[in-house]
């Protein structure tokens, strides 16, 4: 017994042998409780909310059952503000998950001053969304500098900022421009782990640059094709900042987040049962998103 004691002794550290048995518990309980107190707790209070009549301002309302959820499956608002999210999703993600390897495969190649290519195609994703978003905005205005150059050139100014599927398409092109540099450094740490040999192999075959690219390139990052399409898809879904402040509150385009928040704000018409009966849909469409996608990738491995 005390031979067994003596050999656990010495197996701890100095500093273990006066720590006391509490301490490894405390690491362990603070990032639980912080987990408890901004995840679980918000999310199920979201929830229980959204069973019950209460307003932006105010103690939570009296249970209603599943009243709040009827209302905004028969509000027209909230499924054009689905659809706009849906389309959103639809436009950006395959293209987000292409672009970025296309990408990833330029700046690969070891040519002289590669590195501040790369540094320079990252910049966007470093920096503020809002700023960006106002930025576009500025250029985008009825006088500003992109409708400026078509009156110059005798065209009639176009409406990037009041039309509706024009913030889209916009908001759609800011959310490309600021993504693609991230996930085009997830593609080159994926393309580092590709065995070189396969690309020699294709090449002796004669297979040309398309052919190695389906053949090896796409089979190689394959995995991370889906996590870059769960990720776009779960940023998709929850569009705010772009189209917000590119349409502004009066904006023509609403999105999900959008009809949530206008749900939520309002002091005086808005409902927070509603928005959060809107909010537990959103996590529910995204939850469904991610379970196909990791359906699509379990079919994907086993072939």
């Amino acid at each position: 017994m005390s031979t067994t004691k003596r050999i656990e002794t010495r197996s701890l550290n100095g500093a273990a042998r006066f720590r006391p048995a509490w301490v490894p518990w405390l690491w362990v309980t603070l990032p639980v409780l912080a987990i408890i107190s901004f995840y679980i707790y918000p999310f199920v209070t979201t929830v229980v909310v959204s069973f019950t009549k209460t307003k932006p301002v105010g103690r939570i309302g009296r249970f209603i059952g599943i009243e709040n959820y009827l209302t905004i499956l028969r509000d027209g608002e909230f499924w054009g503000a689905l659809t706009n999210s849906l389309i959103y999703a639809v436009c950006v993600v395959p293209l987000m998950v292409l672009l970025p390897l296309l990408l990833a495969l330029l700046v690969k190649s070891h040519v002289p001053g590669i590195g501040f290519f790369r540094a320079l195609y990252y910049l966007p994703a470093i920096s503020s969304l809002v700023v960006i978003s106002l930025a576009w905005r500025y250029l985008l205005d009825q006088r500003g500098p992109i409708n400026n150059l078509l009156d110059s050139w005798g065209l009639d100014p176009v409406p990037f900022l009041s039309d509706q599927w024009f913030i889209l398409f916009c908001a759609m092109i800011i959310t490309l421009w600021q993504g693609l540099p991230y996930y085009m450094i997830l593609y080159l740490s994926a393309l580092a782990n590709v065995d070189k040999s396969l690309y020699e192999a294709a090449e002796l075959d004669g297979a040309g640059p398309v052919r190695r690219f389906l053949t090896v390139t796409v089979p190689g990052v394959k995995v991370m094709m889906f996590l870059v399409a769960t990720l776009t898809t779960i940023g998709c879904l929850k569009i705010f900042t772009e189209v917000y402040l590119l349409g502004g509150s009066a904006s023509p385009t609403k999105t999900l987040t959008m009809y949530i928040r206008d749900r939520i704000v309002d002091p005086t018409f808005g409902s927070l049962g509603q928005g959060d009966a809107a909010s537990v849909c959103l996590f529910l469409i995204t939850f469904g998103f991610i379970i196909a996608s990791q359906s699509l990738q379990r079919k994907a491995e086993d072939s």
